[in-house]
Order: C-alpha cells, then structure tokens, then sequence
C-alpha cells in the first residue's frame, strides 16, 4: 500500500483522489453490502484504527453517515458529530456540527465542541457571536486568549444593535491587548477598540462606567508601559 494510503473495507487502497476521501460516503454505499455488515465493518475499522484524527476523519464520517442514515441521530452526534466535522476554523466547525444535527440546541452543540477543545475557549467566541450566544460569547472571550481584532469588530458591528455586547466584547479586546496578545497589533488597533467600545457604550447609556473600567485595566504598573497605554493613556488620565 503506497505511503498515505488507506485501506478500502476491500482492500482497495484509499487515497485523496478516491471518492471516499471526497464525499465520505459514496464508495462504501455502492459496494452492495448490507447496511449492518457496512456498519460492523467500518465501525470496527475506525475504532481500532492508529491512523491520526485527521487522516482517519474520512472514514469517522462515513461512520456517521451510516448511522444518520440509519435513523440513530444521537449515536451519530454522541460518537463521530464533533470529531468527523473539524473544520479550518472553529466558526466553521461549529457550523458543520449545527448544520448537520439541526435538532440539537445550538448552545449545547457549542458548549460541547468548547469542552472538547480544553484551553481554546476563547477561540470559539466568533461561533457564540455567530450563534446570538452573546453571554457565552463574552465568557469565552474572557477565558483564555481571544483575537483582539476579532472582538474589536464585534464591538463595532454590534455597537447599535447590541450595545452592552459589544462594550463587553471591546472591553476584552483591551484587556488582551494590554496583556500583550494579538498579531501585528498597532495604534490604529489600538484606537479602533477603544473607539467602538466608547460608541457601544454611549449608546447603552454606561459611558461613565465603562471609562472607570478602561482605567482598570492600567491597575498593574507594567498595563502603564506598553502600547495601550501610550495610544489611549491621556483620555484615560493615565499621562
């Protein structure tokens, strides 16, 4: 079997241009075997498989394909619905797994790929905001480390709509942003979170507040040192 391969349920190699590798389901479906013998052989291939998660994602949603199929939509979720959906980016991710079980509640298929994912919390909250889940979306924005940019955007598309969201969304963007994360940060994104987050915050009548908590941010002596702070310092009272 050439490197790279994998193993048809015939022996026929399987590779990326094979139709399996493209749609997941259409060789295994046409080779006449019976739904249960298709089922117990693929099941049991993908179980004992070393293969990595990615190499072996083809076949865990031909395995989830069986079982939809079959009518077991919960089996299907619970076994294969967030390992055989990885995406290129947790948004996506999160919609192949809503798209694909539109029965189940949208926040539970979120708090379940956030579980699986121990530590990226904060990378999904562009699916919570995708999802109208704006207290989730603030939470895992505050967990762990959050694109500022990305918060930033939604503090300025939500400033009208969703004010006390996005306040709260360009707030962590700050927050990370004086903690030093975020790539090829400038003044300009700098001045643009701080900006959107004072437009949402005026029209959800806590402007006052929120500069109290802008200031908070600079409590550490080292917040008062780096870039925020030399871009936004003098409006705060900080200079």
């Amino acid at each position: 079997m050439a490197p790279g391969s994998v193993d048809g349920l015939d022996g026929r190699p399987l590779n990326a241009e094979s139709s399996y590798d493209r749609t997941g389901t259409d060789w295994p479906l046409a080779n006449g075997r019976n739904t249960s013998d298709r089922q117990s052989a693929v099941f049991g291939r993908v179980e004992d498989s070393p293969l990595s998660v990615a190499v072996s994602r083809p076949r865990r949603r031909l395995c989830e394909q069986l079982l939809l199929d079959s009518g077991q939509a919960d089996h299907a979720y619970a076994r294969y619905g967030l390992s055989a959906n990885r995406a290129g980016t947790y948004l996506a991710w999160f919609r192949a797994v809503a798209k694909k079980y539109p029965q189940r509640p949208r926040d539970a298929i979120l708090a379940d790929l956030v579980q699986h994912t121990p530590g990226d919390e904060g990378k999904w909250f562009a699916a919570a905001k995708d999802a109208k889940l704006f207290d989730e979306a603030i939470a895992l924005a505050n967990a762990t480390p959050c694109d500022p940019k990305t918060l930033t955007r939604a503090a300025r598309d939500f400033a009208q709509a969703s004010p006390v969201f996005a306040v709260e969304a360009g707030l962590a963007a700050l927050r990370w942003l004086v903690g030093g994360y975020g790539y090829e940060i400038t003044s300009l994104d700098v001045r643009a979170a701080y900006a959107h987050t004072l437009t949402a915050a005026s029209n959800a009548c806590v402007r006052e507040a929120t500069e109290q908590r802008f200031r908070s941010l600079f409590n550490h002596p080292t917040a008062r040192t780096g870039l925020v702070a030399d871009v936004i310092g003098r409006e705060l009272g900080l200079r």
